[in-house]
């Protein structure tokens, strides 16, 4: 049996974000919610998702696949309503349909024949991935569930005697390194991945994760509610963020309550607000419905899509989006929202011409030793068009 992960209306919420990615290949706590449900329930997963990222994200269809909402997350008690479905049977909750056994599908958001399935009404309370803003705010509690769900009946590799540890919840992966820095865990476990490092001086309080082939840079400091995605370099101060992966925010500088894609640059001094001065609610851009919506959160800093850069001593305001593959640069603050493939800051943003871009990211694939292949090339190209028009708005 294979699982296969749908995209439902969550995706367009989770823009810029989803852009690049199916919405269950999010990171929320340790592991992404495809890892999660794969780790569960013991399965391959595969994605059902818009047609020009199903080259990179094939699946195929058989009669014995189950279909689970990507935008939700793995607890025991939906996991057990879930293996408990027959063929012929669809779980959902209210207007949101949580898994299907045995359905036909097709490329959409979601193209999922119901017809002639019995539908099982699930009551009880879930995690659901969608808007941006909830995968910090579901960040602590997800970090929890990954850590007991990757570490139970196993040992710890050995850290170093040269770091302070309080409280007894920190695991390490084999080629975890750490020196000369101090972990509390008193509050919330911490978890170091294969071959992660954490460097001199780094202060880490938990809840924290430090995903494969991850750095903290000396003198880090790492507030709870914190992931740190696989093979990123991080320097100075974070608070309730997550990082997707592949990312670099290697110097001083603030970032808080915000969520980063891959393959993205912070320069160095980069810092986000995440309150206002009003304390007023925080507003994000919306792309569904091309304006700011109303988050009710009075903590909100970053949204930044994948393969987007920006400059040294830049300044993001309270609830900035920054869509996928942006080069921001200049003085002051740039507009709330930057949109994908923008190239400028406060003096006005020029369009960023799709080969150039493709160039900038062909060099940081290279730096990584990848290469930039042809469906990758697609889904950029894909997503150049379709935002044109989202460059011509004005704030």
């Amino acid at each position: 049996m294979t699982v296969i992960l749908f995209d439902d209306s969550a995706r367009d919420n989770l823009l810029p974000l989803t852009f690049t990615r199916p919405v269950a290949l999010l990171r929320v706590g340790i592991l992404t919610i495809a890892e999660k449900w794969a780790k569960h329930l013991e399965s391959d997963t595969a994605f059902l998702t818009v047609a020009y990222l199903q080259e990179k994200y094939p699946y195929h269809q058989s009669a014995g696949n189950l279909f689970i909402n990507g935008s939700v997350c793995p607890d025991e008690h939906l996991i057990e309503a879930i293996q408990s479905l027959e063929p012929g049977e669809a779980l959902h909750a209210s207007d949101v349909l949580l898994a299907v056994r045995g359905a036909e599908a097709h490329s959409g958001i979601p193209n999922i024949d119901l017809e002639g399935f019995k539908l099982i009404s699930y009551s009880r309370n879930f995690t659901r991935i969608f808007y941006p803003e909830h995968i910090f705010l579901n960040n602590e509690q997800e970090i929890v569930r990954d850590f007991k769900l990757l570490t139970h009946n196993r040992t710890s590799a050995p850290l170093s005697s040269t770091n302070t540890v309080l409280g007894d919840q920190i695991f390490a992966e084999e080629g975890a390194e750490a020196e000369c820095s101090t972990f509390n865990t008193l509050k919330g476990p911490i978890y170091l991945g294969r071959n992660s490092g954490v460097w001199e001086g780094s202060m880490v309080r938990g809840a924290f994760a430090l995903c494969e082939g991850a750095q903290l840079k000396m003198g880090t400091r790492i507030y709870s509610k914190t992931t740190i995605g696989p093979y990123c370099r991080i320097g100075g101060e974070v608070n309730n963020a997550v990082i997707m992966g592949n990312s670099s925010k290697g110097h001083d500088g603030y970032l808080g309550n915000s969520v980063i894609g891959e393959w993205c640059n912070l320069g160095a001094d980069t810092n986000n607000s995440n309150l206002k001065n009003n304390y007023a609610s925080v507003k994000l851009w919306d792309y569904s419905n091309e304006t700011y919506r109303d988050t009710a959160l009075q903590f909100c800093g970053l949204i930044m899509g994948d393969h987007s850069k920006c400059s040294i001593n830049t300044m993001f305001n309270t609830g900035t989006v920054v869509g996928v593959s942006s080069n921001i640069f200049g003085a002051g603050f740039p507009d709330n929202f930057v949109p994908d493939f923008s190239w400028g800051g406060t003096a006005g943003c020029a369009e960023y011409r799709l080969d150039k871009a493709i160039q900038t990211t062909e060099r940081v694939f290279a730096r990584r030793e990848k290469n930039l292949d042809q469906v990758e090339k697609n889904i950029l190209s894909a997503i150049f068009e379709l935002t044109k028009h989202y460059r011509n708005i004005k704030n």
